[in-house]
């Protein structure tokens, strides 16, 4: 990853540092971080690459064997010679008395704690022999796993796994967050993610960063406690348009989660048989049939349009698409809004578009496998191919806009693969667009609250068996950051 490697040369070079006290602040991070973590361990595994990462291994295991532990360390042979600051920690961890093992020797029964030092982040392909094994007998091993900087095998730009590679307890990343361990496969291979600016704060805050990362604690910076004198009408008029026959549960999540999310007023455009329903179980929703006097009348009426949950493809859902597309007001097309822009593309900047990896491939006329294999790629050609704001969902959900933005919403489990969760996500961010958000602003803030509740009801129960309707008991906590000290 060139721009990670001239960012580290730049801020040595502007705080008059050298790549190898730059290493130096590096390896002593981890071993503190190690350390801290696992104050009994006694023995430690360090396996070194044949680079800088490696480098970072060879500084590590100097201070493990200066704090008295047992350090065995195996180190990848190159065909070229090592970088010259990597040069220097191994010839130090020599000096110290260190020793050198071969990729091929039996691992020690007693290691407790592995560091991952083999490949940092330069690799886009699969790991060949012998760091392939090596991560394998890591992944396979009892003993906890530090990263540094990244998992090896994990390519650092995207988040992909080309190979195998290291399923690590915890990585330490330096300097800047890399794309990669945020989305794709990284939950998978992260661990928990910590970041260290190896001291160089003064010098980070004056650089741009390529990508936003927003967690929970960034939604204050956005939602504003309401004035006391605010009524329904300041908080946004939503029209939400989908659940054709059979397909109420969609459009019922979506207009719950605007209710809870803040919305003044959401009105619900339906199949007829699904009005009674509706209203019997959420009252404070006005639902009515739809007609084309009742879209008209709708649309003139709204702030906000959502439409596409539980719309389907068929005459009814294209015909409200039909006029929905015409209007000029702010809206978001979600599920079979999606599947339909697919067939008949057209470009707006009032529009936010939800589309998860399936919806994605089809508005780009590509297979699943390519979005996944790049999803920042993909979802910057989503925003610059249809405008507006493009959000796509997964472990790791982006947000782009065609000026150039893009963010991550750093939120989320494992138990948000249940259905229903899009439609929610859908309403949250209308919502929130409904109380006067810029669209990207309320794209960002809507996918952190979303995650962030999902993280509230799964740290109390788990992530099996999560539903979307769970979300509900503890969004307003997010909706509200005024609430922060009341979070579990």
């Amino acid at each position: 990853m060139e721009a990670i490697a001239q960012l580290e040369r730049e801020a040595a070079d502007a705080l008059g540092m050298t790549l190898f006290e730059l290493m130096q602040r590096a390896g002593e991070a981890v071993f503190n971080r190690a350390r801290s973590l696992w104050p009994e361990s006694r023995h430690w595994l360090v396996l070194c690459g044949h680079g800088n990462n490696g480098g970072d291994g060879f500084v590590v295991a100097r201070l493990a064997k200066a704090a008295g532990l047992r350090v065995t360390l195996i180190a990848v042979e190159g065909r070229n010679a090592l970088p010259d600051e990597a040069q220097q920690a191994r010839e130090a961890w020599l000096g110290a008395g260190g020793v050198i093992h071969d990729p091929t020797i039996d691992w020690p029964d007693d290691v407790e704690v592995i560091v991952d030092a083999l490949l940092g982040t330069g690799i886009n392909r699969a790991p060949s022999a012998p760091y392939d094994r090596l991560i394998e007998q890591a992944n396979c091993h009892a003993a906890d796993v530090i990263a540094v900087d990244l998992p090896s095998g994990l390519v650092a730009t995207n988040g992909t796994t080309p190979g195998v590679a290291v399923e690590a307890t915890l990585t330490l990343t330096f300097i800047a967050l890399k794309p990669g361990l945020l989305t794709g496969k990284a939950r998978d291979h992260v661990g928990h993610l910590d970041f260290h600016s190896l001291s160089l704060d003064s010098w980070l805050v004056t650089q741009q960063a390529p990508m936003a990362r927003y967690d929970a604690s960034y939604l204050s910076h956005w939602l504003k406690p309401r004035r006391p004198t605010s009524h329904k009408g300041d908080q946004g008029r939503l029209l939400l348009v989908g659940g054709d026959h059979g397909t109420a549960g969609a459009i019922r999540m979506a207009a719950e989660a605007a209710l809870r999310a803040g919305a003044g007023l959401v009105r619900v455009l339906t199949h007829i048989e699904n009005v009674a329903p509706l209203l019997t179980a959420r009252p404070e929703l006005m639902v009515q049939e739809l007609t084309p006097s009742s879209l008209d009348n709708g649309l003139e009426w709204a702030d906000f349009i959502v439409i596409g949950p539980g719309m389907g493809q068929g005459p009814w859902g294209k015909n409200a698409l039909k006029k929905v597309e015409n209007s000029h007001k702010p809206m978001l097309w979600d599920a079979d809004a999606l599947n339909l822009l697919a067939i008949s593309p057209d470009k707006r900047q009032n529009r936010i578009i939800t589309p998860h990896p399936g919806e994605a491939a089809r508005l780009l006329n590509v297979k699943v496998s390519e979005i996944e294999s790049d999803r920042l790629l993909a979802v910057r050609r989503l925003a610059k191919r249809y405008g507006g704001v493009a959000v796509l969902k997964g472990a790791g959900t982006l947000v782009a806009e065609e000026s150039g933005k893009l963010a991550i919403a750093d939120v989320g489990n494992a138990g948000m693969a249940s259905g229903g969760m899009g439609d929610v996500l859908s309403g949250i961010i209308a919502s929130l667009a409904g109380q006067k958000l810029p669209l990207y602003d309320a794209a960002c803030a809507g996918c952190v609250a979303h995650g962030a509740a999902a993280d509230a009801v799964a740290a109390r129960y788990g992530t099996r068996g999560m539903l979307a309707t769970d979300l509900f008991s503890v969004l307003y906590l997010f909706v509200n950051p005024e609430m922060s000290n009341t979070k579990e």
